[in-house]
């Protein structure tokens, strides 16, 4: 008797092999900046001022170059801009790593690194999430092995560069940095990817249109980067240059990259709970995670033993994992794959378009209502963005798979179908 059952597509495949390395060498480097650059900043005497200046300005860089980056995605490939971002990339880390071995970098020329460096990554990110179709055909399942491998870099990354900064200085911990970027690169140039269909007979401007039209007629979508803005200004923009100072001053300079390490490995047991759990209604229950996420600003706010401010983080990082595994799965099943890189790069811009401001206001913010406030502030405020991700009704109706003879997400989030006007514009997460 001949057996029925299917098959499942092999994941671990030489182009797999050679992303998964790429996205995880990639990951480790940009997890070891932040521990490098507060323990760099608050050294060079530039107090979290100079954190959160350094910080928005590479978040500010990449926020508004990232759509570019999503448009020449998919009128050219993502490949050879990623290649490209890992070699100014690694270029910018290594001339930093020089300049704090030989003397006293000047705060312009640190923003000034940290404004190209954005630009980089916004050219890098839009094909990280187009890339997955090329290279794995179960895109839930190797959205989860990224994932647990991210929890797995940001668990290394932090760890390692709080590490070096204790034993050498944050000098060694930008030129290894700068290393990893060179790996990610030579990694994407070993991919053997089929020919990539692009349409260019579109101008920029129209095709920057139609990303926003694809982006527009989705309310799940927009409706979770609005949330992602208050999450953005109120805890990712201020938790690491102020959760930086309240951890080191409680527990020394190693201990950020301990909690930041923390936080990777939270985010291992997430993605790997993710792998195993596939919600009919994704975002609903990646919603539900996220009540474990304000865990984070809470232990940097209270700071108690060092065990306990890890477990914090590495809660947050569970919550935080599983939800962006269900995330990333339904952007990539309900967004046409030709335009993916396009719609990818305006929710990843609306996503974290308020994350420099926050930086940017983190010192004055926290001079006014001190460290710990600010904070615990930060705490309440992600509570809330939890609770809005699990009643937006278009959020949390939002089905695992894109139903048959449509391309724009379930049918619940096509007002317009039934006559009603198109839903408004908004940023993304």
């Amino acid at each position: 008797m001949v057996s029925s059952a299917v098959v499942p597509p092999r994941l671990w495949t030489w182009n797999f092999n050679l992303y998964f390395t790429a996205r995880t060498m990639s990951v480790v480097g940009d997890t070891m900046i932040p521990v490098a650059m507060a323990v760099a900043m608050l050294s060079l005497g530039y107090g979290v001022s100079g954190v959160g200046f350094a910080l928005a300005a590479w978040m500010g860089a990449f926020a508004l170059f990232v759509v570019f980056g999503g448009v020449f995605a998919d009128r050219f490939h993502p490949r050879p801009l990623m290649i490209g971002a890992d070699a100014v990339r690694c270029l910018i880390q290594g001339s930093l790593a020089a300049y704090l071995w030989l003397g006293h970098p000047p705060l312009w020329f640190i923003v000034g690194g940290a404004l190209l460096g954005g630009i980089a990554t916004a050219m890098f990110q839009p094909g990280v999430s187009g890339l997955v179709p090329q290279v794995a055909p179960d895109r839930h399942k190797a959205n989860g092995v990224l994932r647990v491998s991210q929890g797995m870099s940001q668990m290394a990354g932090p760890a390692v560069a709080g590490m070096l900064v204790a034993a050498t200085s944050a000098a060694t911990v930008f030129a290894v940095d700068a290393a990893t970027f060179a790996v990610s690169g030579l990694c994407l140039v070993g991919l053997r990817l089929p020919r990539f269909a692009v349409d260019r007979s579109d101008s920029m401007l129209a095709n920057l249109r139609t990303g926003w039209d694809e982006f527009r007629s989705r309310s799940w979508l927009w409706s979770v980067i609005l949330i992602w803005w208050v999450l953005g200004v109120f805890v990712w923009g201020p938790i690491t240059p102020v959760g930086a100072v309240s951890v080191i001053d409680a527990h020394g300079k190693a201990a950020f990259g301990y909690a930041e390490s923390a936080f990777g490995a939270g985010c291992v047991l997430g993605g790997l709970a993710a792998i195993r759990i596939r919600p009919a209604r994704p975002l609903f229950a990646g919603g539900l995670a996220m009540f474990l996420f304000p865990m984070m600003p809470l232990a940097a706010a209270l700071v108690p033993a060092l065990p306990l401010v890890m477990l914090g983080y590495a809660v947050s990082g569970v919550g935080w994992a599983f939800w962006g595994v269900q995330w990333a799965t339904a952007v990539q099943t309900h967004i046409p794959e030709d335009r993916l890189n396009r719609v990818t790069a305006y929710e990843i811009a609306g996503s974290i378009l308020a994350v420099p401001f926050g930086q940017a206001i983190a010192g004055p913010a926290s001079a006014v209502l001190g460290v710990h406030r600010l904070l615990f502030a930060g705490a309440l405020m992600g509570v809330c963005c939890a609770i809005a991700l699990v009643v937006v009704p278009p959020i949390r109706r939002l089905l695992r798979h894109r139903p048959p003879g449509t391309d724009k997400g379930i049918v619940l989030d096509r007002p317009a179908q039934v006559g009603s006007a198109a839903p408004p514009a908004g940023g993304a997460g």
